[in-house]
């Protein structure tokens, strides 16, 4: 059994599909601090003359309590109608503006006025129109306490993973003390993610990576996307393999 476990961002990059495709379930880490201005809030969509970003607003709790994603609450202002038009105005010329806009449209006016609710109902509609079939479960619902990488181990043995496929990032900390952190010490195979952003049709001359996924949608179309992202995949990297090409001591 493979998993991987990813925060929910807003409107994520292919690699954030690829990922979620290659294993057989993706956890989503609902019941984490909120990170103003990371990408719990905002991604990038590309304009006719560079990116722009798209951002949500939050209602930081001034409590002592911290906010979790899970329970950061959307600021109700009129993001959605500037997110809307912003999409409008830059994809309107796109080759499959028709179909993709009245979807994207209504994924940003739903209900949801928590940040975690919102982000995984995006994802979870991108998700299935596309074609991904992978189960995905919240965090949140599975009761596991602890910090880092002792906690995704103990939701690999909850779920019981014996394989962990890990965002690259996510290094920083797994690998700060000892090979392959807590996963090897607790028997769990750990892999790397390695994916190389592809290259396909794109409004407004040269080509950007890294955009949000809605790029690709209204460039590409839905049935089209999946191939798209897989086509950027390569062998992952085992933690031995990563850390020596990282250079990593």
């Amino acid at each position: 059994m493979k998993i991987a476990i990813m925060q929910p961002t807003y409107n994520p990059w292919l690699g954030y599909f690829d990922l979620m495709d290659k294993v057989d379930i993706f956890v989503y880490l609902d019941d984490v601090k909120l990170v103003k201005g990371s990408w719990h809030v905002r991604n990038r969509i590309k304009a006719s003359n560079s990116e722009m970003f798209l951002t949500i607003p939050i209602n930081i709790k001034t409590s002592s309590k911290k906010t979790l994603i899970n329970n950061a609450e959307i600021k109700e202002t009129n993001w959605r109608k500037k997110h809307i038009k912003s999409i409008e105005q830059n994809y309107r010329k796109s080759k499959f503006y028709d179909i993709v806009f009245p979807f994207v449209k209504k994924l940003i006016l739903n209900d949801f006025n928590v940040l975690g609710n919102f982000n995984i109902n995006f994802i979870e509609n991108i998700k299935e129109i596309i074609g991904i079939t992978t189960k995905t479960i919240k965090s949140s619902e599975l009761n596991v306490l602890g910090q880092k990488d002792e906690r995704l181990v103990k939701i690999c043995k909850k779920l019981n993973a014996n394989i962990y496929l890990s965002p690259q990032g996510s290094a920083e900390y797994i690998e700060a003390k000892t090979p392959g952190g807590e996963f090897i010490k607790n028997g769990i195979k750990l892999f790397y993610h390695n994916y190389e952003h592809p290259i396909y049709n794109q409004l407004y001359g040269e080509f950007l990576p890294y955009m949000g996924i809605i790029d690709l949608l209204f460039n590409e179309g839905f049935e089209n996307a999946l191939e798209i992202i897989r086509s950027g995949r390569k062998k992952d990297f085992d933690y031995k393999e990563f850390r020596k090409i990282k250079g990593i001591e």
